[in-house]
């Protein structure tokens, strides 16, 4: 489209209603629109590890164990978070397993509330981890900050904020 500006568009559709934007995006070719993300899937070597880091340090809880297929499923706030270990069934149709030469993903980005970020790096701390500096990064809900750390397989979780109130 000649002109096409998606800042501009953005401006735009942020004062019109959703039912009218859910019409302009299906005209534009799509035929549904993305609410969340609903789950991701980790290939991991020790199941057990990572599941008490996502856990203990996380606060994810346990959704549920699917035996027979290697599933292990972890609620974080509305969305899973799903381990398969890499030598079970659904594991092993990945390949290799993660490591230094290449990983599953490169971060997912978990929001939370209430962030202060130098609560969270001591937590992390005494927990055993390691998070990066806190820094304004750039998300679903704008602007915010956020801190990296790294889970026992490779991982990178970035814990994010809210958005920076710019009218305060």
């Amino acid at each position: 489209m000649s002109g096409y500006n998606p800042v501009k568009r953005e401006r735009w559709a942020s004062c019109v209603s959703p039912i009218y934007m859910r019409r302009v995006n299906l005209m534009e070719g799509a035929m549904f629109r993305i609410k969340q993300i609903d789950h991701l899937v980790l290939r991991v070597v020790d199941v057990h590890r990572m599941m008490k880091f996502y856990r203990d340090v996380l606060g994810c809880k346990l959704e549920k164990i699917q035996e027979k297929s290697g599933l292990y499923q972890l609620r974080a706030g509305t969305s899973l978070i799903d381990m398969v270990p890499v030598d079970g069934k659904l594991g092993k149709m990945g390949g290799a397993p993660p490591g230094k030469e290449g990983r599953n993903l490169d971060h997912l980005c978990l929001s939370i509330e209430p962030f202060d970020g130098e609560e969270i790096l001591e937590y992390l701390r005494k927990k055993g981890y390691d998070g990066g500096e806190v820094q304004s990064r750039y998300g679903a809900e704008g602007s915010g900050p956020s801190i990296y750390v790294t889970d026992p397989e490779g991982n990178v979780v970035e814990l994010k904020g809210p958005p920076w109130n710019l009218d305060a």
